[in-house]
């Protein structure tokens, strides 16, 4: 399926209103060498529609690994539930920084399989993390 087309002046609003940083892992734009998406969060597969209420700004690894996800099975509660959705909820009802600040840490349910869906500790992140943290950069304020 191609990709809807969208606007540049819908592309600045939602990176403005995302902070310019990934919805998921709060990776800041200014952190990456590649840009930021515009991630549909309903998938248009899924019927999701090219509009402000349902797009945000997802980094390379999470919007490659989300796809066209919007729910996982929480391992904890073994049930089905929705990814969290960063145009709606608030990142720290969800999640938190482990001590070191280098992994993510689903909170409820949605956090832990949106961590797992997401791999927001994949190998790649917690290095980069590392570095941020020896370097004063991160985590950031939710």
């Amino acid at each position: 399926m191609p990709h809807p087309f969208i606007p540049q002046s819908l592309r600045d609003q939602v990176a403005a209103e995302a902070g310019y940083r990934c919805g998921y892992c709060l990776t800041p734009q200014s952190f990456t060498a590649m840009p930021m998406h515009i991630e549909h969060i309903i998938p248009v597969v899924e019927g999701g529609q090219s509009t402000v209420e349902n797009l945000w700004l997802a980094c390379p690894l999470c919007n490659g690994y989300k796809g066209i996800q919007t729910h996982g099975i929480d391992a904890v509660a073994h049930e089905r539930v929705p990814l969290f959705n960063p145009r709606t909820e608030i990142w720290s009802d969800h999640f938190c920084w482990s001590e070191d600040g280098t992994e993510v840490i689903g909170t409820t349910s949605v956090g832990r399989v949106t961590v797992v869906a997401l791999r927001l500790n994949n190998v790649h992140l917690v290095r980069a993390r590392r570095r941020w943290v020896a370097a004063g950069w991160h985590p950031p304020l939710n």
